[in-house]
């Protein structure tokens, strides 16, 4: 009788890890959907609170980066705690703005504090074994779908005591998290071999972990679907290739693939979330509290895919076809809802846009981690930039498109900007190849 293959525990520090990315995007939950409300009590028009949503993105586009080298140096753990502390004060500075300009100045100091995800996403790296890397990554991106449907029911309960409530209930939450991180939240960066925080037992330990891991694992030969660096080779974990040229052009070039393919995503994506309840409303007739019943499904849904599937998938597929697999999901997706077909065809759309995305944003986190060695906070951090720069791309795009060209038109183009994405996909790695040949 076969053994029956037990599943693999957990790395010490990981589920301290995702509570913490979990409140924190909590926190972010609260004042996204009441954020546009709140500021046309200043006066505010269509265009203005436009701009102060990419207001948020751009600071996050330029400090996300910076956050994550510098995490790479001194360590995760006081970077996650400077984030959710800047997180905290800015909640602050919008709920106790008495003009726009503060108000603008809130979501500055937010957008700069944010870089908890990214380098939260390499501390995870930090602790993977390569196998379960994409697992991992995607039970992290599971906690958007949590803040997704828990921020907004909480935002909209301290609503109804005032106006400034949810913006300091999400103050409290940043910062009663970072109090908890500081004591709880692991320095992953002891257990990373070459990172000038290593501790060689630490670094001893998880290496062990990781060969434990990849002994109980079944033999990667075997299943030449788990391709990207790191993972087609179970020797060596992300961080513990002591030979691979992690900064080689080649090796570059596919990460500045991955990172183009995640910016089109998130143009295409958010594109969607910004005009879905102009849609909803024109097309669907439903109100405020429908259009909110849909995005606290798709949260839920989310969930279940990042939570559940995204390891199944790609031990199965690999990360590249598990991407490709992503990209063909979201380009039928957005496809089906540029047309008119009725409640069935919105459901089939918003099913097939929300596996898809669910499963290409872990995987692509994965997919750059595998290919960035000891340099993976910078390259994470240039992937949460290049959503960032998405995020201010894709709202004023599709708006335009809504306004000017039809309700429709968004969503045609991003299901191009989708089936574009798939040429830049890159190709399977030579080692993998070199591995599983025999």
């Amino acid at each position: 009788m076969a053994k029956k293959k037990e599943r693999q525990p957990f790395p010490r520090g990981f589920w301290v890890i995702w509570t913490t990315v979990a409140i924190d995007l909590i926190g972010f939950g609260i004042v996204l959907p009441i954020l546009p409300q709140y500021a046309e009590r200043f006066g505010a028009g269509a265009a203005v609170i436009g701009l102060l949503s990419a207001t948020f993105s751009l600071a996050q586009l330029v400090f996300a980066p910076v956050w994550g080298k510098l995490s790479d140096r001194i360590g995760r753990k006081p970077i996650i705690i400077l984030s959710l502390c800047g997180t905290a004060v800015g909640s602050l500075v919008t709920g106790f703005a008495g003009a726009l300009w503060i108000l603008f100045l809130g979501r500055i100091i937010d957008g700069i504090s944010g870089a908890s995800v990214s380098v939260a996403q390499a501390a995870v790296a930090d602790i993977s074994p390569a196998r379960q890397r994409a697992r991992y990554m995607g039970l992290i991106g599971a906690a958007f779908g949590v803040g997704f449907v828990a921020g907004p029911i909480i935002g909209s309960l301290a609503a109804l005591v005032d106006p400034k409530a949810p913006f300091f209930v999400a103050a409290a939450i940043a910062a009663t998290n970072a109090l908890i991180a500081l004591k709880r939240l692991p320095e992953t960066a002891h257990g990373v071999a070459g990172h000038p925080l290593a501790r060689p037992d630490v670094v001893a330990a998880r290496e062990a972990e990781a060969a434990a891991a990849n002994a109980d694992a079944e033999n990667i030969a075997e299943a030449p679907a788990l391709d990207g660096p790191g993972i087609v080779e179970p020797a060596h974990g992300v961080f513990h290739h002591a030979h691979a040229d992690h900064t080689s052009p080649a090796r570059r070039a596919e990460i500045i693939r991955l990172i183009v393919i995640a910016f089109v995503g998130i143009v295409a994506f958010s594109g969607f979330e910004a005009t879905f309840s102009l849609l909803a409303s024109n097309r669907y007739g439903l109100g405020l509290s429908g259009t909110a019943a849909v995005f606290a499904g798709i949260g839920v849904v989310l969930v279940g895919v990042q939570g559940g599937l995204v390891g199944p998938v790609t031990r199965r597929l690999g990360e590249t076809r598990t991407l490709r697999f992503g990209l063909i999901s979201n380009c039928f997706g957005l496809f089906v809802l540029a047309f008119d077909l009725g409640w069935a065809g919105l459901v089939v759309a918003l099913l097939l846009l929300t596996v898809g995305q669910g499963l290409l944003t872990p995987t692509l986190s994965s997919a750059v981690a595998g290919r960035a060695g000891s340099d993976t906070g910078v390259w994470l951090g240039w992937q949460q930039s290049a959503g960032g720069a998405g995020r201010v791309v894709g709202p004023l795009a599709a708006g335009a498109l809504f306004q000017w060209a039809g309700m429709g038109w968004p969503y045609a183009v991003g299901a191009a900007l989708a089936a574009f994405a798939l040429t830049l996909l890159p190709g399977r790695p030579k080692s993998a190849s070199a591995v599983t040949a025999g």
